[in-house]
């Protein structure tokens, strides 16, 4: 075991995406992007959502890399915090299906700091995984929704797609939108806990 090697800043942007599998789409898709600053001067929760029409993953995509580049602006080079390869993987392939016009992706890549293994080299947990659902319930994060998780997420999300009331998808969303928040607050109560560890 090592200690947590967790670069030392004010603030970090907790850094979270959902999506669905390529037999649920045409393609493996991202339907929100969500961040949220956190430290010594946080942010407001942000969300880029794919947009429901022929277009609305690339406007997802662009609006993501528009409030990332405002991040940028705000904080400077600032680490976006994720847990597991899942991030890294699809910036990736976003550049490639749509661009990186102003090198924002590129930035977000190069700030990119995945807790995952961090927290595997540094803690033996006597957890059945580390999974970030099983490791949050360990330092005694708590939700405030009694269902959650990435395929109850997706399986909301296909319900939205599929909704002609508006109002009825818009609430539908907003319980997608506070699991991603929840998301990002797990991780950042993982990242204060590993830093106590340091201390």
């Amino acid at each position: 075991m090592e200690l947590p090697n967790i670069p030392d800043h004010y603030n970090y942007v907790m850094f979270d995406l959902e999506g669905l599998p390529p037999h649920l789409d045409e393609t493996e898709k991202i339907y929100l992007w969500g961040m949220q600053v956190l430290g010594q001067k946080p942010s407001e929760y942000v969300a880029s959502t794919a947009g429901f029409g022929s277009e609305g993953d690339e406007e997802g995509w662009q609006d993501f890399l528009a409030k990332a580049g405002e991040v940028f602006d705000t904080y400077g080079d600032i680490p976006f915090v994720h847990w597991h390869h899942y991030e890294r993987d699809f910036i990736d392939r976003y550049m490639d299906r749509f661009g990186d016009n102003d090198g924002v992706a590129a930035r977000v890549k190069d700030n990119l700091l995945d807790l995952l293994p961090i927290t595997q080299k540094s803690i033996a947990l006597p957890l059945p995984s580390y999974s970030l659902k099983v490791v949050e319930q360990y330092i005694g994060f708590e939700r405030t929704q009694e269902e959650y998780g990435g395929d109850w997420a997706m399986a909301k999300y296909i319900e939205a797609t599929e909704m002609a009331d508006e109002q009825r998808r818009q609430e539908v969303m907003d319980q997608i939108l506070t699991y991603n928040k929840e998301d990002l607050e797990a991780t950042w109560a993982v990242l204060q806990w590993l830093k106590l560890k340091v201390a």
